[in-house]
């Protein structure tokens, strides 16, 4: 009979036992050969190691499932309530059955930690008075152990427990240089994504920044950054794609956050990892994804944004064929996700801050401007006549609702002085009206002071601007000289005036806006129309509550009022003493035609305020006089049998092709100069191939 240790107990027989033990490099090879020593003595079928961790109240175990394969370690929670909990508070040997190891642990039981058995025994694991964990004894035939085997497994977990301390102080003490490896390397990858990204205010930029950082450190070739859109129910994405490696694809679009995977994460704030399969039920954003990546099955994970207890966004990362989503890598990209919140929390800031910055310099200018603007008109409407009663009540009666206003007349009648009273009488009076001149702006760029700018929309654009029908919502803008907006950029403002939306300059991004809309002009939009050079749908659409301001010379009764008036505010601004105006002056002036109205009226006044000497108007009648114009020669009529194709041919074959000037074919036919134009281009002519 071969000689085996634990048959006798002797001083021979511990000093071999404790030498086997002594050789074990580890727990695993520990319990190994525990089980192989309860064999050879015929004192258990299988053994196991259970270790507590005091610290984090957790229970480790270390056993041998079958004799083929080598120790395993579990590290489960589960294990914290099973019997070792029972001998941290009962420090001696535990036996039972399996019966009663099932009622009393039915959970651990019904796992698969443990193999079937008959008899089970746990002796606690000891050093310096203090309980560490348990050896674990089993027998599968149904008799139990007698008191003297009990005593000798009782002197082998002694043995066991001497060596396993030694074990575990070498493991707490030796240092694990992979960890640390690892740990060094997910600090520097921390470090550079952090010092990358912390420095980009612009999102676009910041976006691109992620991208990049993340797709050199992870391979990950699908990174989106979703953030809740302006518009209630819609998210912005930020999408790069790294289909060429050299080349990645960026792109920004708005979708519906219904139904989506980022709507999950806004609603829980935790992570999501998951497969995303074709035959899944995919929103828009998702059915893209597939479709850029050949339809291949795609693992997303999606990181949350978290700004304290605010959710910012959402971190997006698909990737096909290749895991990458490895716990390590998942604890790293959660540290990369708090660290890419700050960045968005100040990119936010500083686009929320900017915005404002340059709302409040615009608004500024604009009401300078109006301010500035105010002093050049008459401050109030004078007028007793029955043309002005007439427009007067009109304004009455339109300024309490939202229709959209067309102010017709001449050049200096007061167009932007009843607007301005539409405004102030309606319920949009608590914010200011702004105010654009359509001819005082070169056309290449009303379209951006009108509708807003991105940074880098054009050359030029160093900064983004805000428009004025954003600088107008919930108020009313006045567009003076509509007529002169250029015919490509008037599809853009019916656009406005029907959706109420718009997008800025270099964005795709829409914006809602809630405008009145006071539009003005002195040409004659229904003519302009017949000429195509102004949009009928437009048209139809601006003239919706149309206002005929008179000119002055139709309503000359009002003008001793006007002369008064102007008087007396100028007199004060320049700082003279004028109470009188003599009668003679006033019906000089009442009589005159007044070709620029008011304004022309108080440039008048204006100047005899400054040449006045005394407390008496002094007006020169020889400076207000006005040359009469020259008298306009009769327009060139169609001949017999000539339509207006054969009459235009003719008069530009006799003035030798010449459209613009005294002797040109414009002044001939008695049209302007646009507007034989215009026609020109309606009926196929080119002056410059004139037979």
């Amino acid at each position: 009979m071969a000689y085996t240790p634990m048959s006798d107990l002797g001083q021979q027989g511990l000093f071999d036992i404790t030498r086997i033990l002594l050789q074990q490099p580890d727990m695993a090879a520990l319990s190994e050969t525990l089980t192989r020593l309860a064999r050879q003595a015929a004192l258990a079928d299988s053994a196991a190691i259970v270790l507590w961790h005091a610290d984090s109240h957790r229970a480790s175990r270390y056993a041998v499932q079958t004799p083929d394969n080598g120790a395993q370690h579990s590290d489960k929670a589960l294990l914290a309530n099973g019997p070792v909990r029972h001998i941290l508070s009962h420090p001696q040997a535990l036996h039972c059955t399996a019966h009663i190891f099932n009622e009393t642990w039915p959970a651990i039981a019904q796992s698969d930690i443990y193999p079937a058995f008959a008899h089970y025994a746990l002796l606690p694991l000891a050093a310096e008075g203090q309980i560490f964990g348990g050896c674990e004894f089993f027998r599968h035939h149904d008799q139990p152990w007698s008191e003297r085997e009990l005593d000798r497994l009782n002197t082998l977990t002694q043995l066991v427990a001497v060596v396993a301390e030694q074990l575990q102080n070498h493991e707490n003490q030796a240092p694990d240089y992979e960890s640390l490896s690892q740990q060094r390397d997910d600090f520097r990858i921390l470090v550079a994504i952090t010092n990358a990204v912390l420095s980009r205010l612009h999102m676009d930029e910041l976006v691109s920044e992620v991208a990049k950082e993340i797709h050199y450190y992870f391979g990950i070739d699908a990174i989106s950054l979703v953030l809740r859109g302006s518009r209630k129910g819609k998210l912005t994405i930020y999408s790069t794609h790294y289909l060429d490696e050299t080349d990645p694809t960026h792109d920004t679009q708005e979708a519906d956050e219904a139904g989506t995977l980022t709507e999950r994460v806004f609603q829980s704030k935790e992570m999501l990892l998951l497969n995303l399969h074709e035959r899944d039920k995919l929103a828009p954003y998702e059915r893209m994804l597939f479709e850029t990546w050949g339809n291949q099955i795609q693992t997303l994970c999606l990181l949350p944004l978290m700004s304290g207890k605010n959710l910012l966004g959402v971190l997006k990362l698909a990737q096909c064929q290749k895991e990458v989503f490895t716990q390590a890598n998942l604890n790293l990209l959660r540290q990369i996700a708090e660290r890419i919140a700050i960045a968005v929390d100040n990119a936010l800031a500083y686009q929320e801050i900017h915005r404002l910055k340059e709302r409040l310099v615009d608004e500024n200018l604009a009401l300078t401007e109006q301010l500035n603007n105010v002093d050049s008109e008459f401050g109030e409407i004078i007028g007793r006549s029955e043309a002005m009663f007439r427009v007067l009540k009109q304004v009455e009666m339109v300024s309490p609702s939202n229709s959209t206003v067309l102010i017709l007349g001449e050049t200096g009648t007061g167009k932007e002085l009843i607007a301005r009273a539409i405004h102030n009488l309606s319920d949009r009076n608590s914010r200011r009206m702004v105010k654009m001149n359509c001819a005082a702006m070169p056309a290449g760029l009303l379209e951006s002071d009108l509708f807003g700018h991105e940074r880098g929309a054009f050359t030029g654009a160093s900064a983004q601007r805000i428009g004025r029908f954003e600088l107008a919502d919930k108020s009313s803008l006045f567009l003076d000289e509509v007529g002169d907006m250029p015919l490509e950029l008037q599809p853009k403002l019916l656009r406005v005036l029907q959706e109420q939306e718009f997008e800025r300059l270099g964005s795709n991004k829409l914006i809602r806006t809630d405008v009145r809309l006071i539009a003005a002009t002195n040409r004659d939009l229904k003519q302009m129309v017949a000429d195509r050079e102004f949009r009928s749908d437009l048209y139809y659409r601006l003239n919706v509550f149309p206002i005929h301001l008179p000119p002055l010379r139709e309503r000359p009764e009002d003008i001793p009022l006007l002369v008064k008036a102007f008087t007396f505010k100028i007199a004060r601004k320049l700082g003279r003493n004028i109470d009188s105006i003599p009668a003679e002056t006033l019906r000089v002036l009442s009589a005159m035609e007044w070709p620029g109205n008011v304004r022309e009226l108080e440039n008048v006044i204006e100047r005899a305020v400054l040449l006045t000497r005394g407390n008496v108007l002094q007006l020169s009648m020889a400076e207000v006089a006005v040359p009469q114009a020259p008298v306009a020669q009769p327009a060139e009529v169609a001949r017999d049998g000539e339509d207006e194709y054969q009459l235009i041919l003719r008069v530009l074959r006799e003035t030798n092709g010449v459209v613009a000037g005294p002797k040109g074919a414009a002044q001939r036919l008695g049209l302007k100069r646009t507007t034989l134009l215009s026609r020109m281009k309606r009926l196929g002519i080119d002056k410059d191939t004139l037979g």
